[in-house]
């Protein structure tokens, strides 16, 4: 267990080795920093490679066997009002302890007196949370009954784009919509939801089984930005954002201070994430009998490693990382000659940083496990990078010049559910549920900062402007995605093809010679 654990924690730190270098460089030749700010910034970077490690294992022992686990048992059980009912309150809850959520809600102004929830943050996690949860009952009917994803997909765009384009939604609201739908998907959601698809679909014996492992993130990232825009209809987001400031640090034990003083706050919100996933397990085992005793017993450890992982994690990212990312973004946009730097330099971060979300790991792990190898984690990485690297280019060039975020998403989700057709359907499902894992914690606390701090360097409105980033990011993989699939449908066509005529040239001639098919492809 102690060598899995250090690869994994090795894994981290190359993940985040170049991020933090390229903060270090910049905050040395384009943005200087408070000694204070930087030391903050290193010692958030080591926590969350330790809580990466810690967590990436965590969610292998338990997470997803767990969500498996699940997925196998509900297909089993002949009741479709329990499936459903199920599968609604899990995405609820999952939803609701999700830390990205927590922190993207404390930022939107609500009108606390037209609210009966206090505090008014919780009414855009609830409305987060029962969008999951109804769209996961619907991603459990798709893959139960067969229905094509792509068809679902355009539906519910169509649906989610006439809402936001109506005269009702308000348009501040509108880029916040969609950032709700890329902060669900986030280190909790993910690995659970992804294992349950697969479990769900393992039932299945057809061969399109495998293509329907993947898409519940995608679906379950469609319900929360519909829920959010309906909400935006009834109470108008208002009010100050919360400002974000720099750390008073003068020496080392002020910096351990900072951090120690947070830890109990992200253990309270973690135990409570996985304490509503442990009782459900608990429930669940009760009845269905399902794990041995030495799984109980990998589950429980791997539950312990989740928690550790997650509370270093967003401690190191949250004290650490926020203050840097909106320093960053607002003394390049402030400055007339420097602030067009930050199309390139956030291209560069975006490469680099997709590898720093946990949520990724599991996605690409378990692509080359259902795809039996033939789309690699390597692939997968690449395509997530570049897809980032253009998303936050963009992002910062809407920002600069002040462009409508639905300029952008309308073309851009056009053609992504235009590929939809066109590409492998397992590529449909990956490429859609990509988007979600690539806007997770490293998006909400420091490429959300950047976006803010840029904003208020170059003079934006923070709502419509800065807000849309995790949008953003959770488009452009998308199409990255399935690009790579059309290239790879390509070469499956073309390597069909081949074995077709080296059968037909082995049939057709008797020479009673044995050729080796798969060296003749």
């Amino acid at each position: 267990m102690n060598k899995i654990l250090y690869e994994k924690i090795m894994e981290a730190f190359s993940a985040v080795l170049p991020i933090t270098a390229i903060v270090l460089i910049v905050s040395v030749v384009l943005v200087p920093m408070p000694v204070g700010t930087i030391l903050m910034f290193i010692v958030g970077a080591a926590l969350l490679i330790m809580g990466m490690g810690f967590f990436s294992l965590g969610a292998d022992m338990a997470m997803m066997p767990m969500g498996e686990g699940i997925g196998i048992q509900l297909t089993k059980t002949p009741n479709l009002v329990l499936i459903l009912s199920i599968s609604f309150l899990m995405g609820l809850i999952i939803t609701i302890a999700e830390p990205d959520l927590q922190v993207l809600a404390k930022q939107v102004p609500i009108n606390a007196d037209m609210v009966p929830i206090k505090p008014s943050s919780m009414v855009l996690v609830l409305t987060v949370g029962v969008g999951v949860g109804l769209f996961l009952m619907l991603a459990m009917v798709r893959t139960l009954f067969k229905i094509p994803l792509g068809i679902l997909l355009v539906i519910f765009y169509l649906l989610t784009f006439g809402v936001a384009l109506s005269p009702y939604a308000p348009q501040n609201f509108i880029p916040v919509a969609f950032d709700s739908g890329g902060v669900t998907t986030g280190p909790i959601t993910v690995p659970f939801i992804l294992s349950m698809g697969v479990g769900v679909a393992s039932i299945r014996s057809d061969r399109h089984s495998q293509d329907d492992s993947f898409g519940l993130v995608s679906l379950c990232s469609v319900g929360p930005i519909l829920a959010v825009l309906l909400l935006g209809v009834f109470f108008k987001p208002e009010g100050a954002m919360e400002p974000i400031t720099a750390p008073d640090v003068a020496t080392t034990r002020d910096v351990v201070r900072d951090f120690v003083t947070e830890i109990p706050h992200y253990f309270e919100e973690v135990i409570m994430a996985l304490g509503a996933l442990i009782g459900f397990f608990v429930v669940f085992q009760g009845i269905s009998r399902r794990y041995k005793r030495h799984q109980i017993v990998r589950i429980v450890v791997g539950f312990l490693y989740t928690l550790i992982g997650l509370v270093v994690f967003l401690t190191g990212v949250n004290v650490g990382f926020i203050p840097v990312g909106h320093l960053m973004g607002h003394d390049l946009a402030a400055s007339p000659l420097e602030k067009w730097l930050l199309v390139p330099l956030s291209m560069i971060i975006g490469y680099f940083i997709v590898a720093a979300e946990p949520a990724v790991h599991v996605l690409t792990k378990q692509v080359e496990e259902i795809s039996a190898g033939a789309i690699t984690q390597k692939v997968m990485y690449r395509g997530l990078s570049i897809g980032m690297a253009l998303a936050l280019a963009v992002t910062m060039v809407r920002i600069l010049l002040g462009i409508p975020i639905m300029y952008i998403l309308i073309p851009g989700y056009a053609l992504s559910l235009g590929l939809t057709f066109l590409v492998p359907k397992i590529f449909t499902g990956i490429a859609f549920d990509s988007g979600g894992v690539c806007s997770g914690p490293m998006t909400s606390t420091f490429l959300l900062p950047l976006a803010m701090g840029a904003c208020e360097g170059a003079g934006r409105d923070m709502m419509t402007d800065a807000f849309g980033i995790v949008a953003m990011v959770a488009m452009a993989p998308l199409i990255v995605i399935q690009l790579i699939g059309l290239v790879y449908g390509s070469k499956m066509k073309t390597s069909s093809k081949q074995a077709e005529a080296v059968y037909d040239a082995v049939s057709s001639a008797d020479t009673g010679v044995i050729i080796e098919f798969e060296e003749a492809v």
